[in-house]
């Protein structure tokens, strides 16, 4: 079964509907990989053996007229979205009763024929971009395990990169579906503010966050998106329509567009290593070799720094007031929860205001340019140990330089793609960022596939695979 060792969602779902494949022998092939890796990466909070083997059982009996688009694919899902029967623990230990029902991504996933696998591994609530927790330890970088797979999506980060799935979902409120992409090698899309549901929530850290994968492929990003897109009533955000599926996108002609290139990010002062700005420039020779008229310039980013934390620590106090053991959240996210508390009073002003902000920006730069070109992150995979020995305040002046290049897109909610650009000399994935106008995420598909066809990444494998 190693030939299907890092074999896409997308070539999976094929060589079930062939079959060449069972979807039994995909979820059998993945238990193996996950139950020989996961001791060294850490990616797995619960992994679902018996319920997992028991429904890739039920998708081979299913007539071939019923299938799903991800029909017999082994997922892994982020442990901030309720899967029936486990704990929703937000990554740490104070959540302890199982979710009665499935979340809304979690039925659409499987309503395409996904085989749910297990569940993945976060800092507590999201909140910082190494995911690391008092409960659960570190989670290892598969390209070096002495490096953090950042966060807050770090475990699936780690499960796909490593190859034990080929695909898992995530959530970005700051980045956090971006910078793991960004440090274990992998396409991570962080679609339109309300183009997936929150539900059960109504939002996932106020106007922040979205759901999405972190895929190895652009095709697999794209065909798990057709899956999820979609608003429900309950959710407070709902995206426009799109013209047509990413699917179509991904396999569409591109138009030349106009990219701006930028150093700069969200955080003024913040600057990228040499080695993230050379992939930067190379991918921005690249860009204008395929035709696209690419132009350094300096984009009037707002302030974004009051409704972030604002919207952050609502989201979090949101999340917080479920526990089961309250007693159990660590020290640094209840010192946390006392230091915002003032602020949180101003939450619908934060969201009305990035709404605003978002417009604006749009309106004043979207209309000269179609896409920018940016870093993701700052540096490739710093060391794991990242939070030791910090408090709130200091956990968060660190967490900072992490997400200065992806949170102001939460904030004014445009669609972000983080690609692979190449590696470091120490063997590290480096990243580059594309972010596109409201609605964007066809263009961005479309982009990210020609850069993945003309400088490939995902025959690549790291040392822990």
């Amino acid at each position: 079964m190693t030939e299907l060792d890092f074999t896409s969602a997308a070539d999976q779902a094929r060589l079930v509907a062939a079959g060449t494949v069972s979807s039994a022998e995909l979820t059998a092939h993945a238990l193996d990989r996950i139950h020989r890796l996961d001791p060294r990466l850490n990616a797995f909070v619960d992994v679902l053996d018996e319920a997992a083997l028991a429904e890739a059982a039920d998708r081979d009996a299913t007539p071939a007229s019923e299938r799903g688009p991800l029909h017999g694919v082994p997922i892994a899902i982020k442990n901030e979205n309720d899967v029936a029967g486990l704990p929703t623990a937000y990554g740490g230990a104070a959540f302890t009763t199982p979710a009665a029902r499935d979340g809304e991504i979690v039925r659409r996933l499987r309503g395409a024929g996904a085989v749910i696998i297990g569940t993945t591994r976060m800092p507590e609530f999201g909140i910082w971009p190494y995911t690391e927790t008092s409960a659960n330890g570190y989670t290892r970088n598969p390209w070096n395990p002495l490096r953090s797979t950042a966060g807050s999506s770090g475990g699936t980060a780690a499960a796909v990169a490593s190859g034990m799935v080929a695909a898992g979902i995530g959530g970005d409120g700051g980045g956090s579906i971006r910078l793991p992409s960004s440090w274990c090698g992998l396409f991570g899309l962080k679609c339109q503010r309300g183009r997936t549901s929150a539900s059960p929530a109504t939002h996932l850290w106020r106007s922040l966050g979205v759901i999405g994968p972190l895929t190895r492929t652009v095709e697999d990003s794209a065909l798990i998106y057709d899956v999820l897109a979609g608003s429900l009533p309950t959710d407070a955000w709902v995206a426009d329509p799109l013209p047509q599926t990413l699917t179509q996108a991904y396999h569409s002609d591109v138009r030349p567009l106009r990219i701006a290139v930028t150093h700069r990010g969200g955080v003024r002062g913040l600057n990228a290593d040499d080695e993230t700005l050379t992939a930067l420039h190379a991918t921005a020779d690249a860009l204008r070799a395929l035709g696209h008229v690419v132009t350094e310039t300096d984009p009037p980013f707002p302030t974004i720094a009051l409704p972030f934390t604002v919207q952050v620590a609502a989201g979090v106090a949101d999340e917080a007031a479920r526990a089961d053991h309250p007693e159990l959240l660590e020290h640094r996210t209840r010192t946390l929860l006392r230091l915002t508390a003032p602020l949180r009073g101003r939450v619908a002003w934060a969201e009305q205001h990035s709404i605003a902000l978002g417009r604006r920006f749009a309106d004043a730069f979207f209309s000269q340019f179609d896409l920018i070109l940016m870093p993701t992150t700052a540096s490739p995979a710093v060391a794991i140990g990242q939070l030791d020995g910090l408090g709130a305040l200091a956990a968060s002046q660190r967490s900072t330089k992490e997400s200065g290049f992806t949170a102001i897109w939460n904030v004014l909610g445009n669609p972000a793609a983080a690609i692979p650009s190449g590696f470091s000399r120490d063997g590290l994935p480096l990243s580059v960022q594309l972010v596109g106008g409201p609605n964007a995420e066809p263009d961005l598909i479309r982009v990210s596939a020609q850069l993945e066809r003309t400088r490939p990444w995902a025959d690549r494998r790291p040392p822990i695979s």
